[in-house]
């Protein structure tokens, strides 16, 4: 009985010791953060105000390169053959943690800080998916958790990855398929949004390609009889992708942009070019649907008396969570909560509210957390976090850093995230993602188990493939 309630005592007393520890830890973390938060604001600035495009970002990475280098880190550059991609690695011995870094613009929101729409000079771009907050609170999350590995108070490594072109360029993908995940136990990412929530779900998986067609051009008056337009394969084309609409499985989605059409009207256009994407939450399923799709844009050549021929611009998997991480973000994330508006960001995001024109969420809202675990939960969105997630185990969250309704990829959300409102949550990230870190750090136990459900959810048979197959990053993606 003395031996059974001693090491019933022992437990009790480890078990406060490093729950207790923990705690001390993330409060040192919150300190520091909030005691450096105008630097990581005046980072985010920057990036926000440069906007650069995928694989353009030059200045955008190296902004983060420089604090990371600061704070002691080691660092790659060029990853995967990629210039804005990048390493920064601290510490040594396992476990590995990686923190994942974006910070690429979306072409076409040029926005400035206030509420309505209003254009910023000299801009033609903008951070409508918050990339600048991505990549600023990541990296700040890890420069605390370096801190901590100095001192001795964590053991493992920390690494970062900067990861150009997430928008459409598919970044992640290529540094997946060089290997550069390789050994590392878990992986952390976040994301944006207009509310606070625990990601846990899938994703779309999808393929982008660019079809060109080529024609024989001549004078569209004169001789239109000797010409044949390769606009009218695009168009073609277009009309039959449309009617695959009816007949592909449920949560498909196709959609387009013709990026060249022609030069002038009074010429048969001898080139032509559409840009398209197709989504569904299976690889497999994204991967037969394209299929059919380069069989229409064939068809379509025939007849229109064109050639066509295709090029593969990225491929993503759907994200495959790990529920075992996740609990732990989301038991932090209940821990830290969310933040609270002052006036003037109430009375911003009020007057945003009156260009939303869907259901307007309570400004409140920013206070709250959602940790809820639905047993399916589909985003139908796409992100090259997905292939990330398939090869190692993966979880993430999200953090109100736009006003609440505001959508992605839109120039509330550029207008948001530029202003004070998304510096608050930038901040509430970065807290969450190094408290979660240390808990991993912590617990080998936990990586083990998320390993072994990573595994399951693959299945025995799993060989990943990436969508992009062998070809290039396409460095020139947004060039039309």
């Amino acid at each position: 009985m003395i031996l059974k309630n001693t090491l019933l005592f022992g437990f009790v007393f480890l078990f406060s010791t490093t729950v207790f520890g923990q705690t001390a830890l993330k409060k040192q973390v919150d300190d520091n953060i909030d005691r450096k938060a105008d630097e990581y604001t005046r980072v985010a600035n920057s990036i926000w105000h440069l906007a650069e495009l995928g694989y353009h970002e030059y200045k955008s990475h190296q902004l983060l390169i420089e604090v990371l280098r600061e704070a002691g880190f080691d660092i790659q550059q060029g990853v995967a053959d990629i210039p804005t991609a990048f390493i920064g690695s601290y510490g040594s011995g396992s476990p590995v943690i990686g923190l994942l870094a974006e910070y690429d613009a979306l072409p076409g929101f040029s926005q400035d800080t206030v509420p309505y729409r209003q254009t910023l000079e000299g801009h033609l771009s903008g951070h409508a998916c918050g990339h600048d907050l991505l990549g600023t609170a990541t990296v700040a999350a890890a420069v605390e958790i370096k801190n901590l590995l100095a001192s001795g108070k964590l053991k493992g490594t920390i690494k970062v990855f900067g990861t150009p072109a997430e928008e459409g360029g598919s970044g992640k993908v290529f540094m997946t398929r060089a290997g550069v995940f390789q050994n590392v136990d878990a992986v952390l990412h976040w994301h944006p949004d207009d509310k606070n929530f625990v990601m846990h779900g899938t994703s779309l998986a999808n393929i982008s390609a660019k079809f060109r067609f080529r024609g024989i051009s001549s004078h569209a008056a004169a001789a239109p009889d000797k010409g044949r337009s390769a606009l009218d394969g695009v168009e073609a084309f277009n009309y039959m992708a449309n009617l695959m609409r009816e007949h592909v499985p449920d949560f498909t989605r196709i959609h387009y942009v013709v990026t060249n059409g022609g030069a002038a009207p009074n010429v048969v256009p001898d080139f032509a070019e559409v840009y398209y994407y197709v989504r569904h939450p299976d690889q497999t399923v994204v991967q037969d649907i394209f299929t059919r799709l380069v069989e229409a844009a064939k068809g379509a050549a025939t007849g229109t008396g064109t050639t066509v021929n295709y090029e593969i611009m990225a491929g993503v998997y759907s994200i495959l969570n790990n529920h075992t991480l996740a609990k732990t973000i989301a038991a932090n994330f209940t821990k830290l909560g969310g933040y609270k508006m002052d006036q003037h960001e109430l009375d911003f995001a009020k007057q945003l509210q009156e260009t939303i024109s869907h259901t307007r969420i309570p400004l409140e809202s920013t206070q709250k957390v959602d940790t809820v675990f639905r047993a399916y939960h589909l985003w139908l969105v796409s992100s090259d976090v997905g292939d990330v997630s398939w090869n190692v185990p993966t979880a993430g969250f999200s953090t109100a850093t736009w006003v609440p309704g505001t959508l992605s990829h839109s120039w509330q959300a550029v207008a948001s995230g530029g202003m004070s409102i998304g510096k608050k949550g930038m901040i509430l990230a970065a807290k969450l993602a190094a408290h979660t870190v240390i808990d991993w750090l912590q617990n080998p136990e936990l990586l083990k188990q998320a390993k072994i459900e990573l595994h399951e959810k693959r299945g025995s048979d799993f060989i990943y493939k990436p969508l992009v197959g062998d070809r290039k990053p396409p460095f020139d993606y947004r060039k039309k």
